[in-house]
């Protein structure tokens, strides 16, 4: 139906009609052509659709699929109450009808089929619920209305969502003969003239409703990405959850150190003190383009952290609780000479208290203070297992005073140069010296070790850091693991732990051998699972608290050559 062209022989009032014209145009299509399965607008396809079957048991996310189908559609839900004194015959002539025949194939001797039994029993125990007033019945139809810009793209768009909708036991049928109808229902009038409406209980009816789609945007916070489902702003404030603490796990090169940099700039603009313990110098040149501090930390260093600097001269030994500090010295020792009996706890545990009680004021207390005192227990063959940290090979990386400092917005720890072995130390040695200067001064800051698998190699690692996560919160500190191994976290206890303590998840691209068990500790919906098989570099879904978002990490054209570790960007330059 195409408008007409108004003319007019005088001139003014042509051009007066043609001005109408202009401003009809605005509001309203050219030309529009209904077909028997489509509508053709102004050169655009659309095509409505309702769904026609259901699945027979309804639950959380059931209809995530549609909800979450990225592409160009309308979905239009309408739903009405149904009164339940008109409901309850119909209903109860519906069990007498299933009842009725139930008994006649009884009677004929044929095997009665589960079409039978179960909306029977499903009827029966509706109506008992409706009886009772736990339950109302309610009525919904849901339509879609696809738009493409051709014929062709079209039908590929209406077979994609036939097959999604398949693979959660939703059927859809097109309107057939109904489009301009259909139309109705979709637009904002939602005038329902097409009527392919189901029966639904309240629980059904309230698992329908799709304002769980994913949207997070808060008034303070960083931009994390872009909302895969409706492309607005993820915006977030970590410190605004209920802790600050949060977990990254992706396979190798899907993105997942990228993301962790982008966010790492951003809350650096926020004014939040960034630590990051980095085992394969990724973060070098986000250091040095915003003026941070990279101390890389190796056999040959100049830097060096002493495990045993309290922070403290003996003045005020007294009034400070090292009960604490005791408790992480112990946990460093146990790593460096492979686990400790009970007995040598309590020895260890005792020699740490003694050396500090009987060091002299306003000098750090080092390992080699602490090795003396060792010695006089007797406990020689301890003391042979720590030799070589103190005398030995190992003396120039951990038998030293502390000479850095964390004055730094930034500060980078560098230990990609460190044998395999002493990593694992290194990251307990650096994530101990942070607590220590979070508590002494807190202040919002952000603690990022990267490849975390690393810590739960061993229980003494695994323990203290899952200590970490518990506490952080107290003193406004937020720590943030990034691995690639999410196995290794899912089936350790103390994994599970550090999953359970961070507020903020980030789930990029896994593997078929890590899914299942991603999918479960998380409570991931199919849509979801799926998502996590099959997204590219970058993509991610992020879990805060309740809400879950499937979103694209974006960088600025100025932020992306600060963080980027493509070898053919890197090496091109």
């Amino acid at each position: 139906m195409k408008l007409p062209k108004v003319m007019n022989n005088n001139k003014s009032d042509h051009i007066l009609c043609y001005g109408e014209q202009d401003q009809l145009s605005l509001i309203s299509y050219s030309g529009l052509e209904e077909r028997p399965d489509k509508i053709e607008v102004d050169g655009q396809y659309l095509r409505v659709l309702y769904v026609s079957g259901y699945p027979y048991a309804a639950h959380s996310g059931w209809l995530d699929s549609l909800v979450n189908f990225n592409h160009n559609a309308d979905i239009s839900f309408q739903i009405e109450d149904i009164n339940s004194s008109s409901a309850l015959p119909k209903l109860q002539r519906k069990i007498t009808e299933l009842e009725s025949t139930k008994q006649t194939m009884i009677k004929a001797g044929r095997i009665v089929g589960s079409d039978i039994t179960d909306p029977l029993e499903s009827a029966i125990i509706l109506r008992d619920k409706i009886q009772r007033g736990q339950e109302k019945l309610f009525q919904i139809a849901i339509y879609i209305c696809l738009k493409a810009e051709s014929e062709n793209s079209l039908n590929k768009l209406t077979k994609l969502l036939e097959t999604t909708l398949a693979s959660r036991l939703f059927y859809v049928k097109t309107a057939r003969f109904q489009q301009l109808d259909g139309l109705q229902a979709v637009l904002p009038r939602a005038e329902d003239k097409l009527n392919q409406k189901r029966n639904l209980d309240s629980a059904s009816a309230a698992l329908s409703f799709p304002f769980t789609s994913s949207e997070l945007v808060q008034d303070n916070g960083i931009l994390y990405g872009v909302n895969k489902s409706n492309s607005s702003l993820v915006i977030l404030d970590r410190f605004s959850l209920n802790n600050a603490n949060s977990i990254t796990f992706a396979q190798s090169g899907s993105g997942k150190s990228y993301a962790s940099k982008v966010e790492i700039l951003r809350q650096l603009m926020l004014g939040t003190d960034v630590i990051v313990i980095d085992p394969e110098r990724e973060y070098a040149n986000l250091a040095a383009s915003v003026g941070g501090a990279h101390i890389e930390m190796s056999l040959a260093s100049k830097q060096h952290i002493n495990p045993f600097d309290i922070g403290e001269n003996n003045q005020k030994l007294n009034q400070v609780n090292i009960a604490e500090q005791i408790q992480g010295l112990t946990e460093i020792i146990s790593l460096m000479v492979d686990g400790l009996t009970p007995r040598e706890q309590a020895v260890i545990d005792k020699a740490i208290t003694v050396t500090y009680k009987n060091k002299p004021a306003n000098k750090q207390v080092t390992l080699k203070d602490f090795y003396a005192q060792l010695i006089k227990t007797k406990e020689l063959k301890l003391a042979e297992r720590l030799d070589k940290y103190v005398s030995g090979s190992l003396a120039s990386v951990f038998n030293h005073k502390t000479d850095i400092n964390l004055n730094n917005r930034l500060v980078v720890f560098d230990i990609k140069d460190l044998p395999d072995n002493l990593r694992k130390i290194m990251m307990v040695i650096i994530s101990d010296y942070v607590w220590r200067k979070v508590k002494k001064e807190p202040k919002r800051r952000l603690l990022v070790i990267d490849e975390g698998w690393l810590l739960l190699e061993h229980e003494q690692s695994a323990r203290f850091v899952s200590g970490l996560f518990r506490r952080a919160r107290k003193y406004w500190l937020g720590v943030a693991i990034i691995s690639q191994q999410a196995d290794d976290f899912l089936t350790s206890d103390y994994g599970r732990a550090i999953a359970s303590q961070s507020a903020l998840r980030m789930l990029m691209r896994q593997d078929s051998t890590t899914i299942s068990k991603v999918t479960q500790e998380f409570k991931l919906s199919e849509y979801e699972q799926s998502f996590l098989l099959t997204c590219d570099r970058g993509d991610a879904l992020i879990i805060a608290d309740l809400n879950h978002v499937a979103l694209s990490v974006v960088a600025s054209s100025n932020e992306h050559p600060l963080i980027t570790t493509n070898p053919n960007e890197v090496f091109s330059k």
